[in-house]
């Protein structure tokens, strides 16, 4: 869509949000002169219908080019793209030809576009001829595209995001959406609230924010999806509940899956899931006697070494009662990336060929080979992630060009990458930021354009492919990741696969090979936009896939006639066996970890860690444990505590690699702890916590173990921590110097570091000092163990610290105050000496990052007589702009509502959310 306004020549323009597989549409208002002056969801787009979460909302904040990557670097220096194309093309091809086309990879992204991933694959796999490319959706999806293959014939997703609404019961299995897809659980919240009859049950070792909204909370020890899930089948078979005349017409393999299911009694369930067996069998049964059942599955059951088994338990039991292809029916995986389900459309994991073809199949393999008319087509799998690194390490694989994102981070065994990285000959990467933990192994760095630049198609959990559109031109010398592999494929002497002159270009030629030889035989179909003009594709609206000649308009639901794309046309019932998670706890290592997202960073913070207001709910990394495992350790809140694994005990790394704060959580499973993934070398000194997982991952599909790992917890002895607060950013080689443990956050005016030393105060102003010659004022004040220092820049307040034997809590509205005047009383800085806020900023910690409102301020309302949350936003406005905090707002409401009125209003409370 496109809006002109002429008066102001200013242009609304519709794209897609660059975050999470929801999809949400989102309306741009863009200026003559090339500026983003507003931003909101667009109200005609399917997946949101105008909400955003507050990532979403804060798009046009984190969209400046600062911490860009704008010029081609070759061994850090600046350097031309012709340079630049010519080593990586010339590199690549000397060790394709000495070595054979295995000696290369490429390791890529869900952040990509559809356009993107497209070239990417068809370089490797039918240039190059090897299908050494992966992509960081193993790390997320790749469970859930083997479970559908296996069981479908194909990776086709059945459901659609209106099933979630229109279900009866909602099963949210290893899903805190809430958090992790905030606009859809907000679609959920509002189905629940029209229909209170709609039951929603939670299946999760925590209790998270999404538990609000259940009707009860199945709290299973982690890994034991499996069992409970076999147990569900073997409780359908003796409870008569099976669909009988589905399972016949429509399926294959059910008897030999019961059998093998009959063992899982309601007892050894219970015990092997450690909870009891009434509400087990409360879950049981409401599942048998509910006739439209949705079962939305995500990270919890994919990221393990027996995800595809899981995800195979939930689909059996949906085809052992005909509950798929039907209105609110199906197992539903929740992507976990922007486009994650467009690389798997195009062939983006090293195991599969484009438009979901088999690399196994021969037919296949010439059907993609002569529709690209390429010299050769990889005839067998590449390496998955973690063997890909395992074969770098080895010195297999020669070179890697890393696309669009961060495995230093986000691969399990951080050490083993960085010393596969450091060996490697030569590491390429092409990413829109300057800094991250893998840049600093690239050998050449390419700059590729960013959200708002980037111009193409994506595709959500829900198959719709949605346009995102380029509002800005790119910044510094930045090129589209097509342009940049298209560039590489032509200096190595392919010109005539890749003369592609823009991304509508390529989009036509991969929707034509999705028909290329179909005739029905395949699920991906998107003949009726094979033939599309670059305006017609500039114009595409949001459509779901199948979209051929039987779907013009697209396809809300797969399988709606009872026929798969297996060969037999029957879907297949699928044996799963229970396996405990494969890192073991045992009495050296004996608290299992948990990872995941918190509500408003993305992936490794290289977008949302740009913006004070998404640091502000959660402003540093924290180490969730149950109250009684605290106390035994003899931990208190905001304690530091240092975790360690077996695997990476050694000789060379004696020290904990991370170092957390502590968070006192009673909603963890005792002997269980959690930590967010979010940052990394390039904030923190010690809080990439994938240092802690070892290799362990799934040998079907290849997605590593990510939400079990097995570990030590000793609490970090430091003499001093505090808090420094400064308006320049300092390096993090800088803050090593000053720090052994440190944090940064962004703040409105500045920059926040969080510090534990066993330096002197003294000392620390001292070095502060000594590398900060500008500051031209330095005053300093001690009492009762607390020692505070600030220091002034032309008269104006520019460097604060706090430091303490104890843990302090500071407001940060109340410094950002005092680094934005122009000038400072002596009362401000008396009260800033002695650490004390004048009383308007003592709003306690952040709950709504929308309009700054804090947990003390909610409480004195409630106490007030606000009792619902809807009170509240009337109240203070929090909760009714992106609705992210609500489950927030619901739980103090819980905590704080005097007793009387909590017993009356206990239901209508859960079910609270703003249309």
């Amino acid at each position: 869509m496109l809006k002109s306004n002429l008066g102001t020549r200013a242009s609304l323009l519709n794209t897609t949000c660059p975050y999470c597989g929801v999809g949400c549409g989102v309306e741009v208002q863009t200026t003559a002169d090339n500026k983003l002056t507003d931003l909101k969801g667009s109200s005609d787009h399917p997946a949101n219908f105008g909400r955003l979460c507050v990532k979403g909302n804060k798009l046009l904040e984190t969209n400046s080019v600062s911490g860009r990557l704008l010029n081609p670097m070759i061994a850090g220096e600046k350097t031309s793209w012709d340079d630049a194309i010519a080593k990586v093309a010339t590199k690549f091809k000397q060790l394709i030809d000495d070595h054979g086309p295995d000696s290369v990879a490429f390791y890529v992204s869900g952040q990509l576009l559809t356009e993107d991933y497209y070239v990417a694959n068809k370089l490797m796999k039918g240039y190059i001829g090897s299908a050494n490319i992966d992509t960081n959706s193993r790390l997320c999806m790749s469970s859930a595209v083997a479970a559908y293959t296996r069981a479908f014939g194909a990776d086709a997703v059945p459901c659609c995001y209106e099933d979630l609404e229109q279900a009866e019961l909602l099963i949210l299995v290893g899903s805190n959406a809430a958090w992790t897809h905030p606009v859809l659980f907000q679609r959920i919240e509002r189905a629940k609230r029209l229909n209170p009859d709609m039951q929603v049950i939670t299946i999760d070792p925590r209790t998270t924010a999404t538990s609000e909204l259940a009707d009860f909370h199945l709290k299973i020890k982690p890994g034991t999806d499996v069992a409970l899930f076999n147990g569900l089948l073997a409780h359908l078979d003796s409870d008569k509940a099976l669909n009988t005349a589905y399972i016949s017409s429509h399926t294959q393999g059910f008897e030999q899956v019961i059998d093998h299911c009959q063992s899982w009694t309601l007892t050894k369930v219970a015990k092997q899931c450690d909870i009891g067996e009434l509400e087990l069998l409360n879950f049981y049964r409401l599942f048998a006697q509910t006739d439209k059942v949705v079962t939305a599955y995500s990270m919890g059951v994919n990221q393990s070494s027996s995800g595809t088994d899981k995800a195979n338990s939930i689909i059996n039991t949906h085809l052992a009662t005909g509950k798929i292809g039907r209105e609110g029916c199906g197992p539903f995986s929740l992507t976990g990336q922007p486009n994650a389900m467009g690389g798997r459309e195009v062939g983006g994991l090293a195991n599969m060929l484009a438009c979901h073809m088999n690399i196994d199949n021969p037919e296949h393999r010439q059907t993609v080979q002569t529709y690209w008319q390429s010299p050769t087509i990889a005839a067998k799998p590449g390496f998955k992630a973690v063997d890909l690194f395992d074969n770098i390490n080895t010195g297999k694989v020669k070179a890697v060009w890393v696309m669009a994102t961060n495995p230093m981070v986000s691969m399990p065994n951080r050490q083993k990458i960085a010393d596969a990285l450091k060996k490697c000959e030569l590491v390429v990467v092409s990413d829109c930021v300057a800094k991250n933990d893998t840049l600093d192994y690239a050998h050449i760095a390419l700059p590729a354009t960013g959200w708002s630049e980037k111009d193409g198609t994506v595709t959500n959990s829900e198959r719709r492919i949605s346009r995102q559109r380029g509002l800005l031109p790119a910044a510094g010398e930045a090129k589209h990741d097509w342009k940049i592999i298209c560039d590489v494929a032509k200096a190595m002497g392919f010109a005539s696969g890749f003369n592609f002159e823009s991304s509508s270009e390529i989009f036509a030629e991969y929707a034509g090979l999705t028909q290329f030889e179909n005739n029905g035989s395949r699920d991906l179909d998107l003949s009726a936009l094979s033939e599309l003009t670059d305006t017609q594709y500039n114009r595409l609206k949001p459509v779901q896939w199948p979209v051929n000649k039987a779907a013009p308009y697209g396809t809300k639901r797969l399988f709606t006639d009872g026929k798969f794309y297996t060969q037999s046309g029957k879907a297949q019932f699928v044996v799963t066996e229970f396996n405990a998670p494969q890192q073991h706890t045992n009495s050296d290592f004996p608290f299992v970890l948990n990872t995941g997202r918190i509500r408003d960073q993305w992936h490794t913070m290289t977008r949302t860690g740009k913006s004070s207001e998404l640091n502000s709910h959660v402003s540093r990394p924290y180490l969730a444990i149950h109250p009684e495992d605290a106390n035994n350790l003899g931990l208190k809140v905001d304690d530091l505590v240092s975790l360690n694994a077996a695997h990476i005990l050694t000789k060379d790394a004696p020290a904990a690699p991370v170092c957390l704060a502590v968070s006192i959580d009673n909603n963890q499973r005792q002997g269980e702890v959690f930590a967010p993934i979010h940052w990394s070398a390039s904030n923190a000194s010690s809080a990439n916590v994938t240092h802690l997982f070892t290799d362990a991952n799934d040998k079907i599909s290849g997605q590593p173990e990510l939400k079990h790992a097995a570990v030590s917890l000793q609490k970090a002895k430091f003499e001093y921590s505090g808090q420094l607060f400064i308006q320049q950013n300092l390096n993090v080689e800088l803050l090593k110097k000053f720090f052994d443990y440190f944090v940064t956050s962004p703040l409105e005016n500045g920059h926040l570091v969080y510090f534990a030393t066993d330096q002197q105060p003294a000392n620390i102003k001292q070095s502060l000092q000594l590398e900060l010659p500008l500051y031209d004022e330095w005053i300093t004040a001690s009492s009762s163990g607390l020692n505070s220092t600030c220091a002034m820049r032309q008269g104006r307040m520019s460097l604060i610290m706090f430091v303490s034997t104890k843990h302090l809590t500071v407001d940060l509205g109340w410094i950002n105050s005092l680094l934005t005047n122009e000038s400072i009383t002596p009362e401000q800085l008396h009260g800033l000496l002695n650490q004390q806020p004048d009383q308007r900023f003592k709003q306690g910690k952040l709950v709504c990052s929308c309009f700054k409102v804090g947990e003390n301020t909610i409480v004195d309302a409630i106490n007030a007589g606000c009792d619902s949350v809807d009170d509240l936003g009337r109240t203070l406005q929090c909760g009714t702009n992106c609705g992210s905090c609500k489950t927030e707002l619901s739980q103090l409401l819980k905590q704080h509502k005097p007793k009387k009125l909590q017993q009356a209003s206990q239901h209508i409370i859960a079910l609270e959310a703003v249309s």
